[in-house]
């Protein structure tokens, strides 16, 4: 990977650092590297209560089964098993990745 380090950084009226300008292609990939990166915050919430992912980022979203079954367009009864289940399907995992905005990476841990 080709990583190039032109940038600008723009001070503040203190002189603190406030913005830093990079070339579009190296945001683009530092992008692409963190899309499927979990916050610790979520990581902790699965492991704390014994949370699937699945449950640990409905939480950390603070979404209700309700509304991640409606925004995938299944009932709540559906989403609760899938939520509760050790393996679920990379279907499953595909349709509630997109519902909750995530990537199916990242209810994968």
């Amino acid at each position: 990977m080709n990583v190039h380090t032109d940038f600008q950084i723009i001070h503040d009226s203190n002189g603190a650092p406030a913005f830093v300008v990079l070339p579009y292609a190296d945001w683009l990939a530092s992008r692409d590297r963190q899309e499927n990166l979990v916050p610790n915050e979520v990581v902790n919430l699965g492991f704390d209560h014994d949370w699937s992912p699945m449950r640990a980022w409905r939480e950390h979203l603070g979404l209700t089964q309700a509304e991640v079954a409606a925004r995938a367009n299944m009932i709540q009864g559906a989403y609760a098993r899938m939520e509760n289940s050790p393996k679920p399907r990379r279907a499953s995992l595909k349709k509630i990745a997109k519902a909750m905005g995530l990537t199916v990476e990242q209810l994968d841990f």
